[in-house]
């Protein structure tokens, strides 16, 4: 998979030494293998069939979304970026044709 994120201020933040001095090291190590999941994947399907990140779309305020799992309760929270958006019929996403991720924050959204 393709990965981009919100801003180079984000992008540089997930450099290793950058992930240690912001999240600390336990969710820095779950940040690097969580990117190398995705960069190891060819869609966000292979993603959702891991049962460590444990891939869901969010709803509500970030119907958009997804999230995958770090250190509870923490999440990598991103947003499909396919070029045109790889949707079904239906209106929902083809997680099989998601090949390209922008990445949008890291956070703990169930305060």
């Amino acid at each position: 998979m393709d990965i981009k994120f919100k801003t180079n201020k984000l992008r540089k933040q997930f450099e290793p030494r950058e992930m240690v001095k912001k999240w600390g090291p336990q969710i820095a190590r779950k940040l690097q293998t969580r990117m190398n999941e995705f960069k190891g994947a060819e869609n966000l399907a292979e993603i959702a069939t891991l049962p460590g990140p444990a891939c869901h779309q969010l709803g509500q305020n970030r119907d958009n979304q997804f999230a995958v799992t770090l250190k509870e309760p923490y999440r990598l929270i991103f947003e499909p970026s396919d070029d045109p958006p790889a949707l079904k019929k239906d209106g929902g996403y083809d997680w099989e044709h998601i090949k390209t991720i922008l990445i949008i924050e890291v956070v703990d959204y169930h305060d």
